[in-house]
């Protein structure tokens, strides 16, 4: 659950309690409550001209051990339990910013949601792309040549315009408050019947565009439902429980960096209770676009986010292994449980349902500011 490093970590995050949610660290093994009326949310403490030095130095209160607090985390979970480490801050994702996964985005358009035609028209495709989109920096003039190739195959794709054109794509994954964390079930939307787990980074950025840690996140996604059609997406995407975020943001310090960012291998488990498992990986050293510039890509003058947001980076990953029948891929079934991993990250662990099966999202931010009231926290 911890990074190999945790012992050099500086990690934050939210804990579920009687009294409502608080803000916490971990020193020793030991969850340290460290909320206060000048930083009542993780909002709060990102927006601190310096958050990692405010943690370092941050009296609190020891209110168990990661172990207990981690038990308790489930899907009926008890209290205190693991809440994602995000409250306020809207929540945002980069698609098709992986030239490889990018191929299998679209396969999904040109099969409009069909598993039974994947295979065949992922043969067509990759004939002509093959691997040459990789290395290209989107907006360059090779990536225009590459478009102009394929535009004259007849393979040319909304996907691969955002994928290799200038513009990234960055979409609203769910509201503030909404995501699940470490523990919970994810949810997918009953209509589906071709789905995967996407194993991301997630950047924590203020309202400033500072970045200043990073966490893991499972962006749930659809397939048959976006490759039906694009204008699909908020359905595809933003459902009860659909988006998973944790366990912890590291904040960058002296041990952690953007460069360990760029550096992060991440790992995919899923192990269904059929007996089916499926690995996976993710390299962010092979991302299209820099992590940088899709932040700058987010805000700035066209778009401020007076809470901060967190930015789902996007993956490498596609799965194409079989479960049920050849050529049909891999799609989820309820119970399946997914461990999306990180050496410097830690792990998160989720198993998921329908998301009509998981528990109803009812505490938003007009439920947090009541609380954070009764609890004499807001000034």
């Amino acid at each position: 659950m911890l990074p190999t490093d945790h012992s050099s970590a500086l990690l934050v995050g939210r804990v579920q309690t009687a009294d409502g949610p608080v803000v916490v660290t971990l020193r020793d093994g030991r969850v340290i409550d460290i909320t206060s009326s000048a930083i009542p949310t993780m909002r709060d403490l990102l927006e601190r001209d310096d958050p990692a030095d405010y943690v370092l130095h941050a009296k609190g209160t020891d209110i168990g051990s990661l172990d207990d607090i981690a038990q308790g985390s489930t899907e009926t979970p008890m209290t205190p339990h693991l809440l994602p480490p995000a409250d306020l801050q809207a929540i945002k994702a980069a698609g098709v910013t992986f030239a490889e996964s990018m191929v299998e985005r679209v396969i999904e358009e040109q099969a409009a949601g069909n598993a039974d035609r994947a295979h065949e028209i992922r043969m067509r495709v990759q004939g002509v792309i093959g691997e040459s989109l990789a290395g290209i920096v989107p907006g360059s003039d090779k990536a225009m040549q590459v478009k102009a190739l394929l535009q004259k195959e007849g393979l040319w794709s909304q996907y691969l315009e955002v994928g290799i054109g200038p513009d990234a794509e960055v979409f609203t994954k769910c509201q503030p408050l909404a995501a699940v964390g470490w523990g919970a079930s994810v949810g997918l939307h009953p209509m589906s019947h071709w789905n995967n787990p996407e194993p991301e980074v997630v950047l924590a950025v203020d309202s400033r565009g500072r970045i200043l840690g990073a966490t893991l996140g499972n962006d749930v996604n659809l397939r048959d439902v976006e490759g039906r059609s694009a204008l699909l997406l908020g359905k595809a995407k933003d459902n009860n429980a659909s988006c998973a975020i944790g366990p912890f943001i590291r904040l960058f310090d002296g041990h952690y960096t953007m460069e360990d960012v760029r550096r992060a291998e991440l790992t995919l488990d899923v192990t269904g209770e059929d007996g089916f498992l499926l690995k996976g990986r993710s390299s962010m050293s092979r991302i299209s676009r820099d992590p940088t510039d899709i932040v700058t890509q987010t805000i700035g003058r066209h778009h401020q986010y007076p809470d901060g947001f967190m930015l789902f980076l996007g993956t490498l990953f596609a799965p194409v292994q079989d479960r049920d029948a050849p050529g049909q891929g891999f799609t989820h079934k309820p119970g399946d449980v997914v461990t999306i991993s990180d050496d410097r990250l830690g792990s998160l662990r989720n198993t998921v349902q329908l998301s009509t099966t998981c528990p109803e999202w009812t505490f938003g931010a007009g439920a947090l500011m009541r609380n954070l009231a009764s609890r004499g926290l807001l000034s």
